[in-house]
């Protein structure tokens, strides 16, 4: 356990990775508190009807066991992967630790997903049985008919003969509620990702059991040493993130359950501050994770007024730099540092803050988490001087780090240079120590010799009292090869005009540098953004 009478260093120089020679994530979360404390509260789940289910671990593995045994029952065995399409919930949960039980490999997917892409990634990974809802059904009805070939559809709700589903209805399932979990090592296969596809079509992340393990140091550090308090009565975390992607799933579901700490389940179909404000306020919310999107309709739309209590003692973003704009706020409104994290579906949170042993730097994305080793490298492998550009690389030998792509053999070759894995992004180690994200390789402006990154300019762009919502990127240009244009979405009560436009240039040129001024600046409604909340460049691009 950790606390804040220590430096960063002397928790960095002294930690050593503890892995079990047998670890089962689903053993992890939920069986081992069943035995230990059977009665405490591991789910509270915020149902559509506005009622609220709260689940013991007892429960929770009991339920757990039952779908275990059921897949079992129809064939599913170590090593099968096992689709998951479903909302923040109790179902969601107990499929993901009933397939870990059984040795399987779990496929997270995302609700918003169109039967194009379910269809691809069903198809890439092979998937044999695929747990979802109604809705999610006949999203995977509209797919091509040879990819639902030799797929099992298992529905929530029921059995369905119109779908061609089975039933997974929980409290109804005829199964016994003990099984014996597959007693895994931790390099063995558990967890398959698709990145978000920010570049090119997605890929297959596939992840061993030991993920959850390489994400608790960091979970400590980006709630504010979460271990010196864990045991406190009344800890609950949340997070809008959905449980499909890594920031929702194990960020705070997987590495909150492994404290035996409970977690709040739901997700707004379109995020809603105010209610936001309000669900954590009523729910008494302690901690959570707040993707930069969030906290920029936040800030932006926060009710006026409010009387909402918030019980926060921690909030961890990540994703884009944050700027001094928005931790300011949140340090104001929220009343927690919000501390940065960085990482990637590949080997996630490997930098972090942490202000209770690290004074905040706004816009950078931390210091390397216990247990890893990440610095800058040049393009022939070689660590970089402090202040010079390069890639940000994470050496092998974390936990989190991915086993490889799946049924992609060269893109994983090519994802490593000797000993490190290239994020590709680019970055520089500060003086301190602290690593600077500056943006990803395809983000990077050149213009007129200067290489910029969009981060400060954003950062910059959202301090404009005009400006909710920005983006920038390089656009061609024969004189100075790029110029910078913004894209920017107003707040309420100001109209796009010439001398606006005028005005926000100038407040760039003034406030950040005169040759990371946008040149053009075009106002849209919205900006594109993948489902975890980055924003799409390519896109605008």
């Amino acid at each position: 356990m950790w606390d804040q009478n220590l430096t960063y260093h002397h928790i960095y120089n002294n930690f050593k990775w503890n892995i079990p020679d047998n670890y089962n994530i689903g053993y992890d979360i939920c069986e081992k508190w069943a035995n230990k404390t059977p009665n405490r509260p591991a789910i509270i789940d915020l149902l559509s009807s506005g009622k609220t289910n709260t689940t013991s671990f007892r429960t929770l593995n009991q339920k757990a066991n039952k779908v275990s045994n059921y897949l079992k029952y129809f064939g599913i065995k170590k090593g099968d992967r096992v689709g998951i399409l479903l909302p923040q919930s109790l179902e969601c949960i107990v499929s993901h630790i009933a397939v870990f039980k059984l040795g399987g490999i779990s496929v997270p997917l995302f609700l918003l997903f169109g039967p194009d892409a379910l269809e691809y990634r069903i198809s890439d990974a092979n998937i044999k049985v695929l747990i979802t809802d109604y809705s999610g059904a006949k999203k995977i009805r509209e797919i091509n008919k040879d990819v639902q070939n030799g797929l099992t559809i298992f529905t929530i709700e029921g059995s369905n003969q119109k779908l061609d589903s089975l039933s997974m209805n929980l409290s109804d399932l005829n199964q016994s509620t003990d099984f014996i979990y597959e007693k895994t090592k931790p390099d063995e296969p558990a967890l398959l990702l698709y990145t978000s596809g920010t570049t090119g079509p997605p890929k297959g992340v596939l992840h061993a059991h030991r993920v959850l393990l390489g994400h608790l140091p960091a979970f400590d550090f980006f709630l504010d040493l979460f271990s010196s308090y864990k045991n406190e009565i009344n800890n609950l975390l949340w997070t809008p993130a959905d449980w499909a992607w890594i920031g929702g799933l194990v960020n705070i579901l997987f590495s909150s359950l492994h404290h035996g700490v409970p977690v709040l389940a739901y997700r707004f179909e379109k995020f809603n501050p105010s209610k936001a404000i309000q669900l954590m306020s009523n729910f008494k919310v302690t901690g959570s994770f707040l993707p930069p999107t969030a906290l920029k309709m936040l800030r932006t739309d926060f009710p006026k007024g409010t009387s909402k209590k918030l019980y926060l003692k921690s909030v961890a973003s990540g994703g884009e730099p944050l700027g001094t704009e928005l931790l300011d706020w949140g340090k104001k409104t929220l009343g927690v540092n919000i501390n940065e994290i960085y990482g990637q579906t590949e080997c996630n949170l490997v930098l972090s803050s942490c202000s209770k042993i690290m004074k905040p730097r706004p816009g950078i994305a931390g210091r390397p988490v216990p247990g890893n080793i990440v610095s800058i490298v040049n393009q022939n492998g070689e660590e970089c001087k402090k202040g010079e550009l390069g890639a940000i690389a994470i050496k092998r030998g974390s936990p989190q780090m991915f086993l490889k792509y799946w049924n992609n053999p060269q893109a994983t070759k090519e994802k490593f240079f000797k000993d490190w894995l290239i994020t590709g992004d680019k970055g520089v180690i500060e003086k301190d120590g602290w690593i600077k994200f500056i943006a990803r390789d395809d983000d990077v402006i050149t213009s007129a010799g200067y290489r910029i990154g969009p981060g400060p300019i954003e950062d910059c762009l959202m301090k404009h009292p005009s400006i909710s919502m920005a983006a920038v990127i390089g656009k061609d240009d024969l004189l100075r090869t790029q110029i910078i244009k913004a894209f920017i979405v107003l707040n309420k009560g100001f109209k796009e005009s010439e001398n606006l436009k005028l005005d926000i240039q100038s407040f760039v040129k003034k406030k950040l540098s005169a040759h990371e001024y946008p040149r053009e600046v075009e106002v849209v409604k919205k900006l594109p953004v993948t489902s975890t909340g980055k924003i799409l460049r390519r896109n605008l691009r």
